[in-house]
């Protein structure tokens, strides 16, 4: 059975051809993409507008804020994923009409979000440090408390 290779597969090799042929450099992601359109063939996808209005919409809902009595600047719209028939749909509701559920949900999501975020920084950390010399090994501190309490008071 042939090996189909995934999108993602596909832009892993395409991205470390590019870095090869340029010296392992930094990157943007965007420069990699021209020149896999120009010198690979890549194909530029048809979009549905849409779906880009609908990222555009989301990206904007993020970003709203309000700032309560008290002078706490809180976000106003916060997103629930949930997966029916293997299809992720996002539900958006505002903080103060969304149901109860609803913002338990998305703040569970979330801190699962910042979890797993912070075990994939653990290991990279790690691997990386193992890779260099000890004297410039970086000394990563996942204990949050003081950072939090610094910044709500900063």
């Amino acid at each position: 059975m042939a090996h189909h290779e995934t999108q993602a597969e596909e832009f892993q090799r395409l991205w470390r051809e590019y870095e090869e042929q340029n010296d392992h450099q930094a990157v943007s992601a965007r420069e990699v993409v021209d020149w896999a359109v120009r010198e690979k063939g890549l194909r530029l996808p048809r979009v549905d507008p849409r779906d880009v209005l609908a990222s555009q919409l989301a990206r904007a809902l993020r970003e709203e804020y309000a700032t309560d009595s008290k002078g706490r600047r809180y976000r106003k719209n916060h997103a629930m994923r949930v997966t029916k028939d293997g299809v992720q749909t996002t539900f958006w509701g505002i903080m103060g009409f969304a149901s109860h559920v609803h913002m338990q949900r998305a703040f569970t999501q979330r801190r699962e979000q910042v979890i797993g975020d912070l075990v994939q920084l653990d290991v990279d950390v790690e691997v990386y440090n193992e890779m260099i010399p000890e004297a410039k090994r970086i000394q990563l501190v996942l204990d949050f408390k003081d950072d939090v309490a610094e910044r709500r008071t900063g």
